[in-house]
This record gives structure tokens, C-alpha cells and sequence, in this order.
């Protein structure tokens, strides 16, 4: 699968810049013109690696990064920041804010690709212990894919999170409140019935495997994750 860069970047030629060199190297641009779209694109699927500008409209790339790397479901995504502030100062206070690299502009494509895949080295042996069995079910995180009793299953990207979530945090009940906050986010705003939406997809995918009793309903309580059926 070709790495998913989400851009998060306000200025039309550099987004263009660096789209063009991101699908030269085979990576699969997603963009963003400020942090309220970039939190739509992450909801819809996370990011291999984010490419984040400073100066962005509204709240800035800096505030953006703290945050991501408080929430529970966005802090193993590396970042990398793109900034024309280049004084140590500002090198130091990036970094300190989690972020795993920074970049001044103007910079070469090639510098920028090369330090992403150096970004993306460095997490991969992270990413490969993404394994995840329970029962019949298998999640391999590199490639993100799902397995029931040895067959690939077809998820949506909603379902995926939500399927992962589950079998991390099994034999728990989680309303769906919480639900929400775990797996769409703190950030992301929709309706509570959402969830029981896409618990019905989810289920509908693990049927074809008869594995959909693995997702139960608890009455008056939430969902919970139980190989015990």
C-alpha cells in the first residue's frame, strides 16, 4: 500500500508542490487547508505521516501538533512540521511539542521526501507490532488488513478503527459516548447514533465469517468486545 501523507498546509502552490512530488514517490497525497478539514480527513482514515504547516488560519500547526499528540488515537502518527521559521527557538519549541521532524521553507522535494521516509522507517517497527488476534479474528496493523478464520474481510475505514479498538479493549462495555471519543476522536463532533450505524456495518462484514457475535449489544449500557458468545 502506498504511505498516506495527509498536507496540512494553507498556501495553494506549496500544496501543489508537494502533492506532485508525493505521487512522484509513490506516497498517496490527502489535503488539508487548515485544521478544522485536516480533523474531517483524519476521521475518514488516519494518515501513515502528516505533513503540517506552522502558520496555518485559525489555530496554528503548532497547537494543532500538542494536540494531536495528547489524543489517544493521532499520538503514534509522526509528524513533521514545515515552518519558514527557522530560529533555534522555534526549532526547540517544535519539538517539543512532539513533533518527529522540521523542515524550513523554501526546501528542496527531494530533502522532503527523504525525510519522510526516514520518518516512516523509524515508526515501522511500531507499526508491525500492530498485530491484533482474538479468537477468529486477525488485525495486521501494517497493512491494515482483517483476517476471520483466515479469510480477508472488506472494512471501511470507520469500521477498521472501531473493529481495532474493540479487540484491544476486549471484554469491556463502552457506551457509545464513549465510543465516539475513542475511536472518531474528542475533536470530531457527530451524533451519538452514529455508532450504532456503523456497529451494524461492522457486524454485516463479520457475518459473511459468522464471527458477528464477537460485537454484542449490552442493554441499556453500550457494546463490549467478547470472544465469549
Amino acid at each position: 500500500m502506498k504511505p498516506r501523507i495527509l498536507l496540512v498546509e494553507d498556501e495553494a502552490a506549496i500544496r501543489d508542490m508537494v502533492s506532485f512530488a508525493l505521487r512522484r514517490a509513490e506516497m498517496e497525497p490527502v489535503i488539508a487547508v487548515d485544521v478544522s478539514s485536516a480533523m474531517l480527513q483524519i476521521a475518514e482514515q488516519l494518515p501513515d505521516l502528516i505533513l503540517l504547516d506552522w502558520m496555518l488560519p485559525g489555530t496554528s500547526g503548532i497547537e494543532y501538533a500538542r494536540r494531536l499528540k495528547r489524543d489517544e488515537q493521532t499520538k503514534e502518527i509522526p509528524v513533521i512540521m514545515l515552518t519558514a521559521r527557522g530560529e533555534e527557538d522555534d526549532r526547540v519549541a517544535g519539538l517539543d511539542s512532539g513533533i518527529d521532524d522540521y523542515i524550513v521553507k523554501p526546501f528542496s522535494t527531494r530533502e522532503l521526501i527523504s525525510r519522510i521516509r526516514a520518518v516512516l522507517r523509524r515508526t515501522q517497527g511500531l507499526i508491525d507490532e500492530m498485530r491484533v488476534e482474538q479468537a477468529e479474528l486477525l488485525i495486521d496493523g501494517a497493512g491494515q488488513r482483517v483476517f476471520a478464520r483466515g479469510k480477508a474481510l472488506s472494512l471501511g475505514p470507520t469500521e477498521y478503527r472501531l473493529l481495532h479498538f474493540f479487540m484491544t479493549h476486549p471484554e469491556r462495555v463502552y457506551n457509545r459516548a464513549q465510543l465516539l471519543d475513542h475511536v472518531w476522536g474528542t475533536n470530531v463532533y457527530v451524533e451519538e447514533r452514529t455508532v450504532d450505524v456503523h456497529i451494524r456495518r461492522l457486524r454485516k462484514v463479520l457475518e459473511a465469517e459468522n464471527c458477528q457475535d464477537y460485537v454484542q449489544t449490552v442493554r441499556g449500557s453500550g457494546y463490549r468486545f467478547s470472544v465469549i458468545t
